[in-house]
């Protein structure tokens, strides 16, 4: 979120200008105090209200003109990082919902009214506190105009969400990375387990899931990274932010449960790392929007930016010599999106399946061949079956699960 902010910021150069400096800087400052005493600073944000959940124009907390900038009254259900130096929050001004900079001090150097309520006590991601909070008259600076908070606060989301993505591709890896170990290491009827066929096959099946993932991530991060000045990678990084957020997000807790599964009741005990990296899973999937907002996001961007479904198209036929079913897959996504039915209903499935050719497009392109034809055979051509370990027989097994295999100084 730290980094997330700036985008957002940068609507208020006058407040882009004194915070920046500070949230760039590689120093860590832990200190409780006001912003212009430390030497780096850390960022937050509060945007649900219990009564509006994903609605956040729902929400009811005030903004009124006051001591040089506007005083905040109200409450946040989940406010996230409340050690943070301050957060972006959005509220209800004369003019409408309303994005916000609300320090932890105020520009008198005291405390600012931001009450804690409590931590909540979350399956997971404890480490990272998350927070319910009432503001009474809090200090905040407006930050773009009035009436559009949510498109202001919206670039700071499309950041998180890149987050999102990344750190389930991550969370995918590591728990894979401890399975594969696992099972290099561990004899049963006298052979190691990774030799055994079916375990085979599962960590076979885990590592084109995972690869596709990374793949999928990375090359949303590159239209991040190129966005300002191409217009092709601005209008894919409309669509693909949603659309990568959605199914990579839902693949990882999967994969995690099936890798936990690899290292049979050791997997489920406190000692391995597993039970935490199985309760951290199915929270990017929730963060900055649930399954169902980010896949009606992907119909709205579809729909009111035409030119972000054409990039789209175009980054999947660049992987269609490779197989013609990658074609044909993203030619059926297209033609199901164009003709829904009932486009809430559809609105995962059409998801769904732009996801799965745009990776097979991605992995003919950049992966591994023997990966990629898995994938093409498993998930387009309905070689495989619907669970992980059902990889067809004669596909490279051992040859896919190779790379992450790791080695002793003998071997």
């Amino acid at each position: 979120m730290t980094y997330a902010v700036l985008p957002a910021l940068r609507h208020q150069t006058d407040l882009a200008a004194i915070w920046e400096p500070k949230v760039l800087t590689r120093a860590y400052d832990p200190t409780f105090r006001p912003a212009s005493e430390k030497t780096g600073l850390l960022m937050g944000m509060g945007m649900t209200e219990k009564q509006g959940g994903s609605d956040v124009r729902a929400g009811t907390t005030k903004a009124e003109p006051g001591d040089g900038g506007y005083l905040i009254t109200g409450h946040k259900w989940f406010m996230s990082a409340p050690m943070n130096d301050a957060f972006l929050i959005l509220a209800q001004a004369s003019g409408g919902l309303t994005c916000f900079l609300l320090p932890r001090f105020r520009p008198d150097g005291s405390v600012n009214a931001i009450r804690i309520q409590r931590l909540k006590d979350k399956l997971g991601n404890r480490s990272n506190a998350s927070a319910e909070v009432e503001f009474d008259n809090a200090f905040a600076n407006k930050v773009g105009e009035e009436g559009r908070g949510v498109a202001t606060i919206i670039e700071m989301v499309n950041g998180t969400r890149l987050d999102c993505v990344t750190g389930s591709a991550a969370l995918m890896r590591q728990s894979l990375s401890q399975a594969i170990h696992h099972c290099r290491f561990r004899r049963v009827f006298g052979a190691d387990l990774i030799d055994q066929p079916a375990m085979l096959n599962v960590l076979a099946d885990l590592e084109v899931e995972t690869e596709a993932a990374a793949l999928l991530m990375t090359r949303l991060a590159t239209s991040f990274d190129r966005s300002s000045d191409d217009s092709h990678e601005q209008a894919l990084r409309r669509i693909a932010t949603p659309l990568a957020k959605f199914w990579v997000t839902k693949r990882c807790s999967e994969v995690v449960h099936e890798a936990l599964e690899c290292l049979g009741g050791n997997g489920f005990v406190e000692e391995s790392i597993l039970p935490r990296l199985y309760r951290e899973s199915p929270l990017n999937s929730i963060w900055e929007g649930s399954g169902n907002v980010i896949a009606l996001d992907v119909l709205r961007a579809a729909q009111a930016n035409p030119d972000s479904m054409e990039a789209l198209a175009d980054e999947m036929a660049l992987g269609a010599g490779f197989d013609p079913r990658i074609e044909t897959a993203a030619a059926a996504a297209i033609e199901l999106l164009r003709n829904l039915q009932s486009p809430q209903a559809q609105a995962r499935l059409v998801t769904e399946r732009l996801a799965v050719a745009w990776q097979a497009s991605l992995l003919a392109r950049f992966g591994r061949e023997d990966v990629a034809a898995a994938f093409v055979r498993s998930r387009l051509a309905s070689e495989g079956g619907r669970i992980y370990g059902t990889l067809p027989a004669d596909s490279a097994l051992r040859h896919i699960v190779e790379p992450a295999i790791p080695r002793l100084a003998d071997d």
